[in-house]
């Protein structure tokens, strides 16, 4: 049984604070959701938007910082990501994994992990069913 779970919290762009910042957050939904597939994937989603964040919106700038903000509830778990960019204007539909760019792959992961997967400027939601 999953209990309910609310976590909000911001990290300034700098790669080595991330992984802590994130595996802290690990840490604590490992001790409520026992699926370990399914932490895989909120783990890889929760990188993946982070350090999107980090180096596309915020440019690496160190003074910029990511919001994160997690809820836990029932059978679901909702992750938004926010950074101080202008926003982004992605079709994930339109990445094409024959083209070998640098960029782009992370969202289509992102949001073939998801169950529902949303882009508003410059915040990304992702919303993952837990078993």
């Amino acid at each position: 049984m999953t209990l309910d779970f609310k976590y909000s919290g911001t990290v300034c762009s700098d790669l080595e604070m991330i992984k802590n910042f994130i595996d802290d957050i690990l840490k604590k939904l490992n001790k409520i959701i026992s699926n370990r597939d399914t932490m895989f994937d909120i783990k890889l989603i929760l990188n993946e938007l982070v350090i999107n964040g980090v180096l596309h919106g915020n440019d690496s700038i160190i003074s910029k910082c990511v919001k994160l903000s997690l809820e836990v509830e029932e059978d679901k778990i909702t992750i938004q990501v926010e950074d101080e960019g202008k926003g982004i204007d992605y079709d994930c539909k339109s990445y094409d994994p024959t083209d070998l760019k640098c960029f782009g792959r992370g969202l289509v992961i992102v949001n073939g992990l998801s169950d529902e997967f949303y882009i508003q400027k410059n915040k990304v939601t992702a919303i993952k069913r837990i078993n």
